[in-house]
């Protein structure tokens, strides 16, 4: 009877620091050292200067300075059109200074960051996206595999190792 909560006792003294140090702040990036960490998951601290929107539904949060020209701004985060229920809202980010986790790629000459769902704004990952070429044809409940292996495949519609004169008799039931 008392060893239970003294097992309880050295379980939590143990464990609960353990799994604090093992959640280690994740230093944030500003915009210029983020362009320099292509296909890194990094966290980047920026201001938002402006939300821009396209026709198309895809938005940018702007976040170089008014007073940088286009061309000389180096880095962009970008919301695409199918992503906007699970980002929500971006105008309310104006003028803020946000942390962002993400992916830093290249995109036209820039780098820049895919924000595709909210979770983004607080440490969390990025939407996954399974890759296309790699589930076209597969669906769960088939029963063939979904990889065309030559190996799973019976050669030649028989068994090649063996003779097929040489059966063994079934048993009887």
């Amino acid at each position: 009877m008392f060893l239970r909560p003294l097992g309880c006792a050295v379980f939590f003294l143990f464990f609960v620091p353990l799994s604090a140090v093992a959640k280690r702040d994740i230093p944030c990036f500003s915009a210029e050292q983020a362009s320099a960490l292509l296909d890194k998951d990094i966290c980047l601290s920026a201001h938002v200067f402006d939300v821009v929107e396209l026709p198309d539904g895809t938005r940018y949060l702007d976040v170089c300075s008014p007073g940088t020209p286009d061309e000389k701004c180096r880095f962009t985060i970008v919301s695409l059109w199918e992503d906007r229920e699970e980002v929500g809202e971006l105008r309310k980010y104006r003028d803020m200074d946000v942390q962002v986790r993400g992916i830093v790629r290249s995109m036209h000459g820039r780098s820049g960051m895919v924000l595709s769902h909210a979770r983004q704004f607080s440490g969390g990952p990025p939407r996954f996206r399974p890759n296309p070429r790699l589930q076209a044809g597969f669906a769960g409940e088939q029963a063939r595999p979904p990889v065309n292996d030559p190996n799973l495949r019976s050669q030649g519609g028989r068994r090649a190792f063996m003779n097929t004169r040489d059966k063994e008799p079934s048993p009887t039931r």
